[in-house]
């Protein structure tokens, strides 16, 4: 039976996989084609499924508030810490500091609008870290009630704008195929972060305890209802539209205000830009905890009020500063979170896995043995070397 830890710990890892970059899918996809923007999105739901539950697989013989950074050390010593640590501070801090300067414009542009006078530019992302450094200080409780509002707030806003896209889905635009070979390769690094939920397993771990029944029922449909909504959400987006009318939509704006024309509906700008607002909310409280959880442990900061509120400094304003003083440093490290997210939730877990089952420990095991673990890590292969190659400018780019 589902207890509400279970439930929220669901919608908190569904929340941190739906992200405003969501949004992005269509336009990323556009010049794939339905069909195989959809074998894509069942391969990397499979993959990042299958290496969550190794997790699972490693937290069964750890204490329940193990993160990354203590797994690593147990099984692959300090050079495994090491690469874990760095992989972690460094996929997170960017998506934070990127949380904070994408989230902190919109705030600013909402507070000018609510109370008509001119705010700061750097108002509304000190405002923004310092409300979501507050709500994580508080423990994941917290974050756990406060996010299962905002998630119901975006699945309504999200249903909103099926409910005006259904209405102009043309069948025959879902049979076109990829402009180029290569695209499909291109895309896989775009899919595959678009399932990246895994630096908030130990936060569920340390939240719902070590109950492998029930956390593996967090990991299957936390990442299953992402799934579903991105197939609904690719279904209209790339129904509504001819692939070279899509392909033409340069930027999220450009996209938002073309589906709006085709639904003749100012109300879907609205729907789409609460939704971006909700996802970006539930992005960032996932990221942020995990790190928060993350520095807690590998700092040795206790649950004491000034210890929470150390980690939690530390958390928020490196990525604060440099969302404020060198924004473009971070969205440019952005396109590298591929790289990162593979190190993180891919090769990390196989090869902990991997040293952990060499010692016969008894306990849960993820079905596929050794050739699923090959396999797995073979794919993390592809995905770096097809972000190396785009960032070379061998494979072409998306739209």
């Amino acid at each position: 039976m589902l207890n509400n830890k279970t439930i929220g710990s669901m919608l908190i890892i569904a929340g941190t996989t739906i992200g405003a970059g969501m949004l992005a899918l269509p336009i990323a996809s556009a010049s794939l084609g339905f069909s195989t923007s959809l074998i894509l999105l069942f391969a990397a739901w499979a993959l990042m499924t299958y290496t969550a539950l190794l997790m699972l697989e490693l937290h069964q013989h750890a204490e329940h508030t193990a993160t990354l950074n203590t797994l690593a050390k147990k099984l692959l010593g300090n050079k495994g810490q090491f690469i874990a640590n760095i992989s972690m501070v460094f996929l997170f801090y960017a998506l934070c500091a990127a949380y904070i300067a994408g989230g902190g414009g919109q705030l600013q542009q909402k507070l000018e609008s609510a109370f008509s006078f001119s705010v700061p530019s750097q108002a509304g992302s000190v405002l923004l870290a310092v409300v979501v450094a507050t709500i994580i200080s508080l423990g994941t409780k917290t974050v756990d009630r406060l996010n299962q509002v905002l998630f119901t707030v975006k699945i309504i806003a999200l249903a909103s704008i099926f409910y005006m896209l259904t209405p102009h889905v043309d069948g025959q635009y879902l049979l076109e195929l990829p402009l180029q070979q290569g695209l499909v390769i291109t895309a896989l690094p775009v899919i595959f972060t678009s399932f990246g939920f895994h630096g908030s397993i130990p936060s569920i771990v340390k939240y719902v305890g070590v109950d492998i029944k029930q956390l593996r029922r967090v990991m299957i449909f936390g990442a299953s209802l992402p799934l579903v909504l991105y197939i609904f959400w690719q279904l209209l987006s790339l129904g509504i539209a001819h692939q070279d009318t899509l392909v033409q939509q340069k930027g999220l704006n450009s996209f938002v205000s073309f589906m709006s024309s085709v639904a003749n509906s100012q109300q879907l700008a609205s729907a789409v830009t609460w939704f971006a607002d909700l996802a970006l909310a539930t992005s960032f409280l996932g990221v942020s905890l995990g790190l928060f959880d993350f520095f807690a442990d590998a700092l040795k900061h206790n649950d004491s009020y000034q210890q929470r509120v150390k980690t939690a400094m530390i958390t928020f304003i490196p990525p604060l500063g440099f969302a404020l003083f060198f924004p473009q440093g971070f969205i440019m490290a952005l396109g590298y979170a591929a790289i990162a997210l593979a190190v993180l939730a891919v090769f990390l877990p196989v090869a902990m896995v991997w040293q952990q089952r060499k010692r016969e420990v008894a306990g849960y095991q993820v079905a596929g043995g050794r050739s699923a673990l090959i396999l797995a890590a073979t794919c993390g292969v592809i995905i770096v070397s097809a972000q190396f190659a785009q960032i070379a400018g061998v494979l072409p780019a998306l739209s």
